[in-house]
């Protein structure tokens, strides 16, 4: 029996899809409820010491999917409950119930970036531009939290994995789907002039599971290095539709971060905060190579990334 937190997001959801079709018993630990066939579903907070008990009772591994990922949450210390001290407290819990496997989801912005000749692999440190990002940071101090605790409790093999920009099916809110929808069908669309690591959702979540059985310590899943402006047009052509792409100055990109600094001083939430446009400006280079070989990750065209999530999220709007 698995216990699955953030089973209501993205990259949950897929892992939770994955683990039902390999046949691996589920259970799921959520505020409110969840609608799918064979799934036990335990009621409770994520945060709460005595709810993660209960659905710890009687499993044999966690993974965890859960993280605060609003970009508009100003400070550290809004993301730390659950980006650092769930963790942590997971690490507990495991103990104490007997399981001896965690799967921990992090980010690959805890790695700095490298170039096109020499992309980064999980050795690389915690540096610019993320780290002055609230997320990042709250990130990194999540997995500090687990890899001091793995030192000291061998007995719990505990996995990081490292996911870059995840696109695919089940994105309700939607949250990385924004992106896709920016542009979708629209005949001129502005972006800045950055590139992100692009996967397909489906294939971080398969290495999470065949994480169960293999592997330990950090893992990068990430996938095609593609510019903004590259990635529209594969979308583009995904959706059969022409559409006029823009790349804007770098300093045009700076005055959205200035625009930014000036809405949050009135207290407007807003994702232009100068640290969140800055990375938009950086290009994500890094290597999966580990993970391809510990645990069979794949990469699917983002391609077809694009469709999965168009098809899901129109068919249920």
């Amino acid at each position: 029996m698995v216990l699955l937190l953030g089973a209501t997001g993205l990259l949950g959801r897929n892992v939770l899809q994955v683990l039902l079709e390999r046949g691996i018993p589920v259970r799921a630990l959520v505020r409110s409820t969840l609608d799918v066939p064979g799934v036990e579903v335990v009621k409770g907070s994520i945060l709460s010491r005595e709810d993660l008990l209960k659905a710890a009772d009687g499993c044999d591994a966690i993974i965890n999917c859960a993280g605060t990922t609003d970009m508009t949450l100003p400070s550290v210390e809004d993301f730390l409950p659950v980006n650092r001290d769930l963790p942590a407290m997971l690490c507990d819990v495991a103990t104490l119930s007997g399981i001896k496997v965690m799967v921990h989801t992090s980010t690959a912005n805890t790695i700095v970036t490298g170039t096109p000749d020499r992309p980064s692999d999980e050795s690389a440190p915690f540096g610019p531009p993320y780290d002055r990002s609230p997320y990042a940071i709250s990130k990194k101090a999540g997995e500090d939290a687990l890899i001091e605790y793995a030192s000291a409790h061998p007995e719990l093999r505990i996995v990081i994995v490292n996911p870059g920009f995840m696109l695919g099916a089940y994105d309700s809110k939607p949250s990385s789907g924004q992106m896709v929808l920016l542009g979708w069908k629209k005949p001129l669309v502005f972006v800045t002039r950055g590139a992100k690591s692009i996967l397909h959702v489906r294939d971080a979540a398969k290495a999470i599971v065949n994480a169960l059985d293999s592997g330990e310590g950090r893992y990068l899943l990430t996938g095609e290095c593609l510019t903004l402006k590259e990635f529209f047009r594969i979308q583009a052509r995904v959706g059969g539709y022409r559409q006029l792409c823009i790349a804007l100055p770098n300093w045009m990109a700076g005055l959205l971060g200035v625009i930014g600094s000036l809405l949050r001083f009135l207290r407007i939430k807003t994702e232009l905060y100068p640290h969140n446009v800055n990375q938009l400006l950086y290009e994500e280079w890094y290597s999966s190579a580990r993970a391809r070989e510990e645990l069979g990750y794949t990469l699917t065209p983002v391609d077809d990334a694009i469709r999965d999530f168009v098809d899901w999220y129109y068919k249920k709007c």
